[in-house]
């Protein structure tokens, strides 16, 4: 069955059904809510043919950009096709997450399910039930279902639906420009070393350990959206961690090799040619877990770690409740994707890709199809997404023990409950001060979620709480006509997240700023900027390296 239905759709939507066949009189009690909401549904309707002006029975979410066109409520007939669309699909969602007597965890997977059938069947993604695409059409003659067309021919032999015009960027040319070099290279990873831009640097670098899951690049987009740009104008020693796209010959790589091989053996290097005993070390996503390891297991010794403070953007470290993400992991459908790896040695990153992208289909699948089989447009020419397509692989071996230990297991939370180069670790040992960014509305790392982390080490805490994404909540530059807004506070000790936040403003701007000073009251006094490289690691190539242009 795993083979059939390795995620548990039928599973999990059959447990469902089958339990409200035994809850008849719960079964109709749903029923007469959705009677009732017909019933408004209809005499909404009848208001508004009659010229009253009347509330919309279920009205669709702010951030909805299906149905923003005047159309969907100038219209009578297509405001009645999007009301009985949302009327009937929230009660579907809703009946799923009301059933008696099933487990969270069950609904929960139901429920995901059954949003993805809703989602797909949004009268904005036909031809005759949107009217933006009928205006279109007649506006231009046709043309626009004639792109459209052309632009599903294109996307149905490359088996996928486009965000962007892969053509767009070239990397090093348009994004991943800020001046630099590698100064190491082995097996897993190149370590980039930035030119300084200041005579003058604060004492201690920074390391940033970019996630292996997509490209360093992130951090370094355009000139005017570079984390670490900013970094390095800011006076900073930046080091940054661009990792190998795996083949096949890197099926056997674990989850330490990226641990030992990669950053540990990297801050070696960085205090090698900076002459600092200790670094700032940074880790985004799956890297800030990695990083989180790495923490605990220098701790374990009792002895001075090379990092002497630490920073975490959008990190998981407890990972009971991750998000949507939990409907994909469970033991079958772990031994299913093994078993896929076992013949590669690698995860695909399409698949990992698509994954990520069915937790949002709206915005990131059923969007790219309206905009581009429906209205014609080209695929837009936007870096942060040309950077979400730039996919990279995973080992087998490594990806297995990530989401065995992490995802089914919370194995890192639990004290010595995980082993790292049988050293045995506990979070509770960590000491170093910590700045953490959360993000309101990331949907691969809860910001609730990675909060936890405040009251799982014994260090002093400042958390960020940023507005947006997963992504746009950490690229978030200073810009003056910015209307993004973050929550800052000491959360030291604090497992409330709720509470936190009630207790701290919400400040207008860019969190990098306050980030900056952070950095700055960490980092000693101020010296002359390091050579990039030394005698031991010369320069290597010119940023951004070889392994990012990998495919």
């Amino acid at each position: 069955m795993s083979q059939v239905d390795p995620f548990g759709v039928m599973k999990s939507l059959s447990a469902v059904q089958a339990t409200w066949l035994q809850h008849p009189e719960n079964l109709n009690s749903e029923v007469q809510h959705l009677m009732h909401s017909s019933y408004e549904l209809w005499q909404q309707a009848f208001n508004r043919s009659s010229g009253m002006t009347v509330d919309d029975v279920i009205p669709p979410v702010k951030y909805d950009e299906r149905f923003k066109a005047s159309a969907w409520i100038e219209n009578p007939w297509f405001d009645m096709v999007k009301e009985m669309y949302l009327v009937y699909g929230h009660w579907l969602v809703d009946a799923v997450y009301n059933t008696p007597d099933v487990d969270d965890k069950t609904k929960r997977r139901a429920a995901f399910w059954t949003r993805h059938a809703v989602d797909a069947m949004s009268p904005s993604n036909f031809f005759w039930t949107n009217p933006l695409a009928q205006l279109k059409f007649f506006m231009s003659g046709g043309q626009s279902l004639r792109n459209g067309f052309e632009l599903w021919l294109k996307d149905f032999d490359n088996k996928n639906i486009s965000m962007v015009d892969p053509e767009a960027f070239t990397v090093g040319k348009d994004i991943a420009t800020t001046e630099g070099k590698v100064v190491f290279r082995n097996e897993l990873l190149e370590l980039i070393q930035y030119t300084p831009t200041t005579k003058k640097v604060n004492a201690l670098p920074i390391f940033i350990i970019s996630p292996w899951i997509n490209k360093y690049y992130i951090l370094d987009l355009t000139s005017d959206k570079s984390l670490v740009k900013f970094l390095v104008d800011s006076g900073f020693t930046v080091f940054i961690t661009s990792w190998k796209n795996p083949g096949s010959d890197l099926r056997d790589t674990i989850f330490e090799d990226y641990l030992f091989k990669g950053a540990l053996t990297a801050i070696d290097v960085i205090r090698d040619i900076t002459g600092q005993q200790q670094v700032h070390a940074a880790g985004y996503c799956i890297g800030g877990t990695m990083l989180t390891m790495l923490m605990a297991w220098l701790n374990k010794a009792k002895e001075e770690t090379p990092i002497a403070s630490w920073t975490l953007f959008t990190t998981l470290v407890d990972f009971e409740s991750p998000g949507d993400i939990e409907v994909f992991i469970d033991e079958t459908s772990i031994k299913w994707l093994e078993e896929k790896m076992e013949a590669d040695g690698f995860l695909d990153g399409n698949d990992m890709g698509m994954s990520f992208r069915m937790l949002r289909p709206n915005s990131l699948i059923w969007r790219y199809v309206m905009q581009s089989y429906l209205y014609g447009a080209s695929p837009p020419p936007l870096d942060v997404l040309f950077w979400n397509t730039d996919c990279t692989r995973l080992p087998a071996k490594m990806h297995s023990f990530y989401l065995r230990e992490m995802y089914l297991n919370n194995n890192l939370v639990k004290p010595n409950a995980l082993k790292i180069n049988k050293r045995s670790i506990d979070l509770g040992n960590i000491t170093q001060p910590l700045y953490a960014v959360g993000t309101e509305q990331d949907h691969i790392a809860p910001w609730k979620e990675s909060f936890k982390i405040a009251g799982l080490i014994n260090a002093p805490v400042r958390y960020i709480l940023a507005t947006s994404g997963h992504i746009m909540g950490i690229i978030n530059p200073p810009n003056p006509e910015s209307k993004r807004r973050y929550w800052v506070g000491d959360a030291t000790g604090q497992n409330d997240p709720d509470k936190w936040q009630g207790t701290v403003k919400k400040q207008p701007g860019s969190w990098w700023e306050d980030w900056a000073k952070w950095l700055d009251e960490q980092s000693g006094t101020k010296i002359d900027a390091p050579t990039v490289g030394s005698k031991k690691y010369p320069p290597l190539a010119n940023a951004p390296g070889d392994y990012v242009l990998e495919k």
